[in-house]
């Protein structure tokens, strides 16, 4: 006997999740279409018609559970039962929809639909008489919840932090970092083509900045200017290195220092950083790290282009 209880209660359940599955999506697809084509008034007529006549189909999958639901067994109590489910249902489906908007995973364009009717099951159980049949609608509940609320956006948080990492390594060959000089930090990176980093001093009572650039080795390379431009003094080494000091209003000096470095070509200047500082930078570049990449993010120093 419990058994056919059992079955019964099951079947009464699928047979509302059908019904919601068949009914939801196209009132929702109908009321979109409406709102674009018509406005609000469009999609309040669609929605007048539309909410009674999913009640009323709501209505009609209980009359077979007139046996499991007392409020099934009359059309009166029917009526009251699917307009209460149609409610309960739907505020589920709008919530679900609110997570799927904050980008929580809830499957493909199919599984999505096949959804929709979950939360129209869930209220149906739980007018069904039986601790464990309203247990487990609680339970599916309680778990939809801390999907929605925690987990899921917590998933959508890391999807999107690591797609945002992977935006940032498109260029990770030209991502290299200098020890800051003595008295400045690292106040801000360039990610590209050419990966830019800013250094500058700490305190505030004395104002000292140099920037640090590397280009992809296809980027045409650093070359002394010919002619000569006047108040420029340009060198090359050995190496094939190149330093240029350029005077500047004011009488100060901006020196550039170029480097070839691991196939790429980095670049280093400063009006208050003196050449051994340049130069000392310059040797300590390193490939910059996921734990230096993850710290300037959670920092905020990484600029998309100053």
């Amino acid at each position: 006997m419990a058994n056919g209880r059992g079955a019964r209660t099951a079947l009464h359940l699928v047979l509302v999740w059908a019904v919601a599955v068949a009914v939801v999506p196209a009132l929702g697809f109908a009321l979109l279409a409406a709102a674009w084509g018509g406005g609000g008034g469009a999609a309040s007529v669609v929605l007048a018609a539309g909410a009674p006549a999913a009640v009323g189909l709501l209505a009609l999958a209980g009359v077979p559970a007139r046996t499991v639901v007392p409020l099934c067994a009359t059309a009166r109590g029917r009526f009251g039962w699917a307009t209460a489910v149609f409610l309960l249902g739907t505020s589920g489906v709008v919530a679900g929809l609110a997570a799927y908007r904050a980008d929580v995973d809830l499957g493909g364009a199919g599984g999505r639909v096949v959804l929709t009717g979950v939360p129209y099951a869930v209220a149906a159980a739980l007018f069904v008489p039986g601790r464990w049949v309203r247990l487990g609608a609680v339970t599916a509940l309680a778990a939809a919840v801390a999907y929605g609320g925690f987990s899921g956006p917590a998933q959508a948080r890391q999807r999107q932090h690591d797609a945002q990492i992977a935006r940032y390594r498109e260029y990770a060959e030209v991502q290299y970092l200098g020890t800051a000089p003595p008295g400045m930090t690292v106040a801000r990176i360039r990610v590209g083509p050419a990966f830019g980093v800013e250094y500058r001093g700490v305190r505030e009572d004395a104002f000292s900045l140099a920037s640090l650039t590397v280009h992809s080795a296809s980027a045409p390379r650093a070359r002394c200017p010919e002619p000569p431009e006047k108040g420029l003094t340009c060198d090359t080494d050995p190496g094939g290195g190149i330093r240029t000091v350029r005077r500047v209003p004011g009488g100060a000096a901006e020196i550039t220092l170029t480097r070839r470095y691991r196939g790429a070509e980095a670049t280093v200047t400063s009006q208050t950083l003196a050449e051994p500082g340049l130069r000392r930078l310059l040797d300590t570049l390193r490939p910059l790290s996921d734990a230096e990449l993850e710290r300037l993010m959670r920092e905020d120093r990484i600029d998309d282009g100053f």
